[in-house]
């Protein structure tokens, strides 16, 4: 039976985005602004069901190759990358006719992400390396039902996917490095050729993720879902009334977007707020980051929504922007638990009021005008960082949960 060598320590070599890697994450770019487009309009539970579920499916597409290019550096074969960023791009261009209905573009979409998903087992196989922080990306079970899901329609094939999603994040809770490993020596076994020799098969490695790499990347992830919200607002402005209204919500939305930027890498790590290198283990970071974009591009959509309603706010607009904002702060407060000290002073004095009011402010907000409901937004984004300033000049730094 095969070896497995001990965890290779990440390398303390400064190392950034490659050039590859940049033209890969144009993909996301595409991706993420066709996935938050299905929020456009009114969205109802079915559509905010389905952005979810496709965004979740997207993201797991793409951090299967981002921590593959992490690992493996200089090593990476182009054309394996360019082989997923070809499967990504499709999906991304069936996003629409997924949403029409089209069993068509359903169909290219799943057959997409499960060939993305094989690409990613194969390429790990060749490095005869064992990713433990994220075995979803080697175990093929949350796979399955995205096969099944070729041969059914929906609403059937929905769910398939959702449960799909969902194996892949009961892999990544449950399934730990002992069971990973187990499992790629019982599938070499399966594989191996009875003329070749046992000292001719290279031992198998644990994969340590170089930490600095994958924290840029995942925060180019986040600039880009950032970079959405601007576009909806620019592509909402350039067909509207250019009143006091607009320039009001043009304003709000900007501040509120660096409020936003400013939580997520100023006073974050890898684009989550009040995250630090080493408070979450990577298999509680990398969903966190995932729920994290969801909830940015969520509002991101819900601005663009705003800006097309520049007079009375739909209460579906006014439902997803509050609500995306409080899962924001919600998944900050998960991020701040490890946090040393004052974490109940944290999440009493910041996450709760930055989770309640938003909620208040989607259910009985109706009466005010779109500009207001944004700027008021605005505000509670503010807060964390006015009272960390607060909590900085009576007490110290040492005590906030971003020390």
């Amino acid at each position: 039976m095969n070896e497995v060598s001990p965890a290779i320590p990440a390398s303390g070599e400064d190392r950034h985005a490659t050039w590859l890697e940049l033209f890969f994450d144009l993909v996301a770019v595409a991706g993420v602004a066709q996935i938050a487009h299905l929020l456009h309009g009114e969205p109802g539970a079915a559509d905010i069901g389905l952005y979810a579920l496709l965004f979740l499916a997207f993201w797991s597409a793409w951090i299967g190759f981002t921590l593959y290019g992490n690992v493996a550096g200089e090593g990476t074969h182009a054309r394996t990358v360019l082989a997923a960023m070809f499967g990504m791009a499709v999906m991304a261009a069936a996003v629409p006719g997924v949403h029409a209905g089209e069993d068509g573009q359903a169909r290219a979409l799943a057959l997409a992400y499960v060939l993305i998903r094989i690409l990613a087992g194969r390429a790990w196989r060749h490095r005869r390396e064992i990713l433990v922080d994220w075995p979803a990306a080697q175990l093929s079970l949350g796979v399955i039902p995205w096969i099944v899901s070729l041969w059914t329609h929906e609403p059937v094939r929905y769910w398939l996917w959702a449960l799909g999603i969902a194996l892949d994040l009961w892999v990544t809770f449950t399934v730990s490095a002992r069971d990973v490993i187990e499992s790629r020596k019982a599938h070499d076994e399966r594989e191996k050729k009875p003329s070749r020799s046992r000292d001719t098969v290279p031992p198998v490695s644990v994969a340590a993720p170089h930490a600095d790499h994958l924290s840029e990347r995942l925060g180019l992830f986040v600039i880009i879902v950032l970079g959405e919200g601007v576009a909806q607002v620019i592509e909402a402005a350039s067909d509207a009334t250019w009143d006091r209204r607009l320039y009001g919500l043009a304003s709000a939305a900007f501040f509120l977007l660096v409020a936003l930027w400013s939580l997520s890498f100023r006073h974050g790590y890898a684009g989550v707020p009040y995250l630090t290198a080493r408070s979450l283990p990577a298999r509680a970071a990398l969903p966190l980051h995932c729920f994290v974009t969801v909830c940015l591009a969520a509002l991101a959509a819900g601005l663009g929504a705003a800006t097309e309603h520049l007079h009375t706010l739909p209460d579906t607009t006014r439902w997803l922007l509050c609500a995306s904002l409080a899962g924001y702060f919600l998944l900050t407060g998960i991020a701040a638990l490890r946090r040393p000290e004052g974490v109940r002073r944290w999440m009493l004095s910041v996450v709760l009021p930055c989770c309640a009011l938003p909620l208040l402010l989607a259910g009985f907000g109706g009466g005010l005008g779109t500009v207001a409901v944004v700027w008021l937004l605005v505000a509670v984004t503010l807060w964390p960082t006015f009272y960390e300033s607060r909590r900085a000049k009576l007490v110290g730094p040492a005590t906030r949960p971003g020390a």
